[in-house]
């Protein structure tokens, strides 16, 4: 193909990809043929060719004297597209893919969940076999659109634990934390509207907020959290209407808040009118309770949420919500409209398994499972100068640097060769800064060949 021909091409493809990626939304104008001339690199000419070729196949028209604008409707959500700039296994999806597609033989250091034998399948079991003798209805009706009742006032008496107050018509339940923290983008944002994440933060946010047309602006975090000047800086510039984070311990940090960063974030929120998702699913690990941004503020701005697909059973897909009263009964309506009911077998499993006496000594068991396999990672990362950014008190995460001029997109394919899935830094940085950062669940990280295979890849460099 002759050298004008493949830069029309490119053109085009860039355009395609944009609308794709619902960048450019059905009548939006697209730049001027000069300015996609220098974004692109191309003389003027090219551009012209580019775009009427494109007014040909329908997804753009011309308006004369005003420019080129994309024809509707919309163009079904590509959200690879949303990261066509980067390595492709470093994409949050393709990372997640990688984890829950995989051989089972596998080895997977960079996943976000425990070891099936480490999750309670005993508990489980039985909450099945009390089920199986359950009364019909609770086997084929639909829940109430709020949820299961007595899981919802379990639910509540955990939340005191932890100094947030609320009611069971405050808390309804969802199919998963990932469909709480969707139907909150559903209820709260437009399109357009700033969402502030961590930098880095939990991958899926960044993967679940590409499917909303909003813009995302991370800010960095720190040791005791996220940091306030920058924090207050975003607030002032971007003004945005939503801030996700994790409560207890942070993905993928492990670090908990401190107090004083607490209170000195609700206000700085509360002046700006920020509402603030704060994700507790990992609260179970936790040795010593961290502050709760929704027991300091009330639950008036902040909104908790919070599953057990991590403690008990990924295969009980069970989440929760837990907001101020007008705002549960405008999300009940919300989740009838697109799930209708709810996943009443799943939540009635759920409860029994919490609520029987094997599951605190589970919890116990675990977490001197992972205080033990957090030194041991430590140690053996340590043997190739692979250092912690910050060292967990509890959990299952370390967030790592490696060594200097080591690059953690390049290790992370050459170990996947390998048959070893890691998570590089990128995928949970939304301003790219993390290029030379891994995650490691250190529950995944016994098998001796994880860092035989890390070890070759740092030296291919």
């Amino acid at each position: 193909m002759p050298r004008s021909q493949t830069r029309i091409a490119s053109v085009m493809e860039q355009v395609r990809k944009q609308i794709a990626a619902r960048a450019y939304l059905p009548g939006a104008r697209l730049p001027s043929v000069r300015q996609q001339a220098r974004l692109s690199g191309v003389s003027v000419s090219t551009v012209v060719e580019a775009y009427e070729r494109l007014a040909a196949e329908n997804l753009i028209a011309a308006r004369p004297g005003a420019g080129f604008f994309v024809s509707g409707p919309a163009a079904p959500l590509d959200l690879t597209q949303l990261t066509a700039d980067k390595e492709r296994d470093i994409d949050p999806l393709w990372i997640s893919r990688q984890a829950l597609e995989a051989d089972p033989q596998l080895l997977k250091p960079g996943c976000g969940w425990l070891p099936p034998s480490w999750l309670y399948e005993e508990g489980v079991r039985k909450a099945m076999r009390m089920a199986a003798r359950a009364q019909s209805a609770l086997l084929t009706d639909y829940a109430s659109p709020y949820g299961h009742a007595e899981l919802r006032q379990f639910l509540g008496r955990k939340l005191a634990k932890t100094g947030i107050t609320a009611t069971a018509d405050q808390i309804m339940l969802t199919e998963s934390g990932t469909q709480a923290v969707d139907l909150i983008c559903r209820f709260l944002l437009q399109p357009g509207d700033c969402v502030l994440v961590d930098d880095p933060c939990y991958f899926n946010f960044h993967a679940l907020l590409r499917a909303h047309p909003v813009k995302i602006v991370g800010v960095p975090f720190t040791p005791q959290g996220p940091d306030l000047t920058a924090f207050a800086q975003i607030l002032q510039n971007h003004a945005p209407r939503l801030y996700i984070t994790n409560a207890g311990i942070h993905n993928p940090t492990g670090v908990s808040l401190t107090p004083v960063v607490a209170h000195q974030m609700l206000k700085l929120a509360e002046a700006a009118g920020l509402i603030i998702v704060e994700d507790d699913i990992f609260a179970d690990f936790e040795t010593h309770p961290a502050p709760r941004l929704a027991a300091y503020d009330g639950l008036h701005n902040v909104i908790q949420i919070g599953s057990f697909s991590k403690t008990v059973s990924a295969a009980v897909r069970c989440g929760y919500i837990v907001a101020r009263r007008d705002w549960t009964d405008s999300l009940v309506d919300l989740k009838i409209a697109t799930s209708f009911g709810g996943g009443q077998l799943a939540s009635m499993l759920l409860h029994s398994a919490l609520t029987g006496s094997g599951y605190r000594r589970h919890m116990e068991l675990v977490r001197l499972r992972l205080a033990v396999a957090m030194q041991t990672t430590l140690e053996k990362l340590a043997a190739l100068d692979i250092l912690p950014w910050h060292t967990p008190q509890a959990g299952m995460f370390l967030w790592c640097r490696l060594p200097e001029g080591a690059d953690a997109a390049r290790a992370s394919r050459a170990c996947l060769k390998e048959g070893v899935v890691l998570a590089p830094g990128n995928a949970f940085s939304q301003s790219g800064s993390a290029a030379d950062f891994l995650r490691f669940n250190v529950s995944q990280c016994n098998d001796p060949a994880i860092f035989s295979a890390l070890k070759r890849a740092l030296k291919q460099g």
